[in-house]
């Protein structure tokens, strides 16, 4: 034998066994990657909900404790409530489109209608007999607003094609 291969190569195949040759074993799950894909992305959206209602409980915490200190007076609380609504909804948001990656509107969506739903709970549990009428349409349009904020501005640009 002179050193020279006198072989073609062989393009997309693993090794030889013998004389025949076993190709690569191609992944099959491809139509089962949609239904994955679906449930890590809820997943993420209730992750950043969750998310969001921490950050919301605690700075109401603080709202609060503001309130009790006399730096802010009580009248200005539902406003206050509203916008740390939005900013929950915004920080658990903002979590959730980064790590879903596409659909981004629907996933901030999806994490405000959770933050309202935690929310909601939450009000049911500790008043035993909550209504929506009692400021929880303004609560829901926080909620809903501060998911899509960074629903619309956390999406990825399209790349151009070139021709």
């Amino acid at each position: 034998k002179t050193g020279m291969n006198l072989y073609p190569p062989r393009i997309g195949f693993t090794k030889t066994v013998g004389e025949g040759i076993i190709m690569k074993k191609r992944d099959r799950r491809q139509e089962d990657q949609g239904g994955v894909q679906w449930l890590n992305a809820m997943c993420e959206v209730l992750k950043g909900g969750v998310l969001a209602g921490v950050t919301t409980i605690l700075a109401l915490l603080v709202c609060a404790a503001l309130v009790s200190a006399g730096a802010v007076p009580v009248g200005a609380m539902y406003g206050a409530v509203l916008a740390v609504c939005a900013v929950g909804a915004l920080a658990g948001g903002t979590y959730a489109v980064r790590r879903v990656g596409r659909r981004s509107l629907l996933v901030g969506l999806g994490v405000g209608a959770v933050l309202f739903l935690l929310l909601l709970t939450a009000g049911l549990i500790a008043n035993q007999g909550t209504s929506i009428a009692n400021g929880g349409a303004g609560i829901l349009c926080a909620c809903l607003c501060g998911g899509a904020i960074p629903g619309l501005f956390g999406r990825k640009t399209k790349k151009k094609r070139r021709r």
